[in-house]
C-alpha cells in the first residue's frame, strides 16, 4: 500500500471515476493520505462526487508518472471520524481555506477491497492488493 501511495503522492493528479446511474463520471482529484493504515481521499460532501459514492462505492482511479501507470479499482468508504479530516487536511494545508474537520461539508473517503495494477510499455504488470 506505502507503494500505492508513494505513486499518487509524486503524480500530484489522478482520475477518480465514479458512477452516476449507468453513466461514469471521471474527474481530476489530488488528495490522497494514509490513514489509520488506509488509502484515504477527500471531497466535500456538497459535490456531485460525494453523492456519487455515496450510492455507488465502486470507483476506478488512474494515474501515470510518465513512465507507469496505475490503476485502482475499490471501495469508496466513508469515514466520518473527525481525526481522518483533520490527518488529511493537515497534509494538505491549502484546502484548509475550504474545508474544516467537523465543519459539516469535509467527507474522507477510505479505500477499502482495493486493486492496485501497476503497468508500463516496458515491465510486466503487477498488482498489490489491500
Amino acid at each position: 500500500m506505502q507503494e500505492v501511495y508513494d505513486f499518487l503522492k509524486k503524480c500530484g493528479t489522478y482520475y477518480l471515476a465514479t458512477m452516476e446511474g449507468d453513466q461514469p463520471r471521471v474527474r481530476p482529484f489530488g488528495t490522497i493520505d494514509l490513514f489509520d493504515g488506509k488509502l484515504t481521499i477527500q471531497t466535500g460532501k456538497k459535490k456531485e462526487v460525494s453523492k456519487q459514492m455515496m450510492e455507488n462505492p465502486k470507483i476506478e482511479i488512474c494515474a501515470f508518472d510518465g513512465q507507469r501507470w496505475l490503476r485502482i479499482s475499490a471501495a469508496a468508504v466513508e469515514d466520518p471520524r473527525l481525526e481522518a479530516q483533520k490527518h488529511l487536511l493537515d497534509a494538505y494545508p491549502s484546502l484548509q481555506e475550504m474545508y474544516q474537520a467537523g465543519d459539516g461539508n469535509t467527507q474522507i473517503f477510505a479505500l477499502e477491497q482495493g486493486i492496485a495494477t501497476f503497468s508500463s510499455f516496458t515491465e510486466a504488470p503487477y498488482r498489490i492488493t489491500f
